[in-house]
């Protein structure tokens, strides 16, 4: 097909975990919300418009977000809420689009090519962004373009919960008065060379000689330079099932408990476990990652017969904790990541597990999906330092202990 002729409509949720932490709780609306890690080295993730309002933005040290906006609403946030919500607008994109590219939680690339002879590509891109807020109650916005960079920048300039469309023809006008920030793949330090350029509007840019960017940038400087005049060629790839799922927890001060540390990577472990199970999904693959006081990082892996059980997982978890952690060194993050994901259940051992385990795990998942993922864990997994000091689970009922043999 003429990259001319293609339609390609970029769809965003507008802050997304923002939207679904006031779909959980109504009062929430209309106040500044931070979401992200609540310890001096955490990080913002998430924010509201009202927050950006003064000054706060994403990756932001959530110290300086805190002293920008005192009085917002600080949240740590759920991801398995988020992920449920993301597979729920998933769905509803797969059964409109013959082909879409999910590129991240909630951010979607959807080819429309060939179907403006019997649809009006944008009505339809429009319909279907009414019944994602229909249904789901998140709001969302889209850009209407011939290529994917063209419509994700329509879609930043039509948010909040909008819509937009760049006619044919139009591309290199659209873009020309805007900043080259927001051209993706320019980050601060392409942005910062391009400034010692003396380019800091598209337009700019545009007027370059390419070879000059060649020299500059090398490949990327093309690469750069045809994005800035509307060119992308880059094709929608049919969206796939992610192939892992991992968690880390960087300390607010490092720490050398041993103790704590296994603990949280039990919490960890049980968590992705969850994950797994509720996605019918199972790992063949699990690694350990831990960074130290000197930022000298460390990780072990192993290979073992696909599984979601957390009997199975969190020993071989505590195994490669005990290999890896041989420095009596300070800890500053560890992390857990399961990968090589395949579709399917647990399947039962005739001569290690149990129906009444079997049952135990049905039961426990049941409670999470109904009460929240923290709604239940062991008592291993629980932070030493946080029992006693009021609820560590951010405004949620106290966990109920999972008193069963570990």
């Amino acid at each position: 097909m003429n990259p001319e002729d293609r339609q390609i409509v970029h769809m965003d949720l507008d802050s997304f975990f923002v939207s679904v932490e006031r779909l959980q709780d109504s009062r929430l609306n209309g106040r500044p919300i931070l979401i992200g890690g609540t310890s001096s080295r955490g990080v913002v993730a998430a924010c509201s418009y009202e927050a950006r309002h003064f000054g706060v933005h994403s990756a932001m040290p959530m110290k300086m977000a805190r002293q920008l906006c005192p009085e917002a609403v600080v949240l740590r946030g759920n991801s398995a809420t988020y992920s449920k919500h993301s597979q729920w607008v998933t769905d509803i994109i797969r059964d409109a689009a013959p082909l879409f590219e999910k590129t991240s939680i909630d951010e979607f690339y959807l080819d429309f090519s060939g179907m403006e002879q019997f649809f009006g590509v944008y009505r339809y891109a429009g319909e279907l962004r009414q019944r994602i807020l229909k249904e789901t109650g998140l709001p969302i916005s889209f850009g209407l373009s011939v290529n994917k960079t063209v419509s994700k920048v329509a879609t930043g300039e039509a948010k909040p919960n909008n819509q937009m469309r760049i006619e044919q023809g139009r591309e290199r006008s659209f873009l020309a008065p805007l900043s080259v920030q927001k051209i993706p793949m320019v980050g601060e330090k392409t942005y910062q060379t391009l400034c010692d350029l003396g380019v800091r509007k598209v337009r700019t840019l545009q007027e370059m000689p390419v070879d000059l960017m060649e020299q500059v940038m090398g490949r990327n400087g093309k690469l750069l330079w045809e994005k800035a005049n509307g060119v992308d060629r880059s094709p929608v790839i049919a969206f796939q099932e992610r192939k892992s799922i991992s968690t880390e927890r960087t300390f607010d001060r490092d720490t050398i408990d041993t103790h704590r540390l296994k603990g949280i990577l039990t919490a960890m472990t049980e968590n992705l476990a969850f994950q797994l199970r509720r996605g019918n999904k199972l790992t063949a693959c699990v690694a350990l990652k831990i960074r130290f006081s000197d930022f000298e990082t460390h990780s072990l892996q192993r290979r073992i017969p696909y599984t979601a059980a957390d009997h199975q997982l969190i020993p071989l978890v505590q195994d490669l904790f005990a290999r890896c952690y041989n420095r009596r060194l300070l800890v500053r993050l560890i992390g857990v990541r399961f990968s090589e994901l395949v579709g399917g259940g647990h399947q039962i051992d005739l001569f290690e597990d149990s129906e009444e385990q079997m049952r135990l795990y049905q039961a426990m998942d049941n409670m999470r999906v109904r009460y929240g993922d923290r709604s239940v864990i062991r008592a291993s997994g629980m932070d030493a330092r946080t029992i006693g000091r009021g609820n560590p689970f951010n405004g949620e009922p106290p966990p109920l202990l999972a008193n069963r043999r570990q």
